[in-house]
């Protein structure tokens, strides 16, 4: 075990990561903010991330940090399953096993008995279609599971990136590992898509008997279903019914505008905080908001200060 760290219950390990749609961190940050878990630990090592950008606040040059990855600790009052949610900043470029390798390590020091990974599955559905999910997983017993709950497996194929290397640093030491996909439309894979992130946490909930309350994350889900729903409809109407592929290949995101914040965002902001510093299940509220205008790399540490232990 970990120092410091009491012996946890049959826990399960939840990586998740940046990737097509956010699907994976966005199931990743509701996860944690619903539960209301602690902050365990932070995992960056500086021969795996390099620094790629410098700063720059009111002219001034700063250097930009490294990614990280932490762990999240939410303890079971029911004691099925304690958590543990590995959050990541990003993928390194090189040495992706041997990052994975020192993930499970610490993962097995915690007693870690699945790892789990949730990521996107880009398709050709419609936006306003259900997003279906498919499971892979490292041994018999776990697919036996996915179809206990009729869940779609993935016959074939790969996961690219850290979502499938992970499960086979886990399977190399015999932990049962799982990755969960969301569907979502693969014309918007540049865009969130809160409906995958909802169907892989109902899966989720499925098959860890662990409830979780989902209702915000449905609600973003529709909202966000209307809005690419609309905008499929018009480009389709202005391109005279033309391939939906065309789009995809024309199709590029206007670049942000820099952020300018009204005094009453400003203030709803730290309303929003002071409800969460509260309930930390009114986290995720706090971060739809500011994703909504573009600034929670600006308020991250922040808010993953939220999450600190500080009993």
């Amino acid at each position: 075990m970990i120092d410091g760290v009491e012996e946890l219950s049959d826990p399960w390990l939840i990586a998740v990561w940046p990737g097509m749609g956010n699907v994976g961190l966005t199931a990743g940050y509701y996860l944690m903010a619903k539960l209301g878990m602690e902050l365990l630990s932070e995992y960056s090592p500086p021969e795996l991330f390099d620094v790629d950008h410098v700063e720059v606040q009111r002219g001034l040059i700063r250097t930009g940090a490294r990614p990280r990855s932490r762990f999240f600790l939410w303890k079971d009052p029911q004691g099925k399953h304690d958590l543990v949610v590995l959050i990541g900043e990003a993928q390194p470029q090189f040495g992706k096993y041997n990052y994975c390798q020192k993930l499970i390590a610490y993962a097995q020091d915690l007693g870690i008995q699945q790892v789990f990974t949730f990521a996107a599955m880009a398709t050709a559905m419609h936006p306003e279609h259900e997003s279906r999910v498919f499971g892979a997983v490292t041994n018999v017993e776990s697919l036996d599971d996915l179809r206990q709950w009729d869940l779609n497996i993935l016959e074939e194929g790969s996961i690219s990136g850290l979502n499938g290397i992970l499960l086979g640093a886990a399977a190399d030491k015999n932990l049962k590992g799982t990755c969960l996909l969301g569907e979502m439309p693969h014309i918007f894979s540049q865009l969130p898509f809160p409906k995958a992130s909802l169907a892989v946490l109902e899966s989720f909930k499925l098959l860890s008997g662990i409830d979780i309350d989902t209702t915000e994350l449905a609600e973003q889900g529709k909202a966000m279903e209307q809005r690419l729903g609309e905008l499929l409809s018009h480009v389709e109407q202005s391109m005279g019914g033309e391939q939906q592929e065309s789009y995809e290949e024309t199709y590029q995101p206007e670049p942000p505008e820099e952020p300018q914040l009204t005094p009453e965002e400003e203030q709803n902001i730290e309303k929003l905080f002071a409800q969460a510093e509260q309930d930390r299940s009114k986290a995720y509220e706090l971060k739809q908001e500011l994703d909504r205008l573009d600034l929670f790399k600006d308020y991250e540490d922040r808010f993953l200060d939220l999450f600190k232990n500080n009993k």
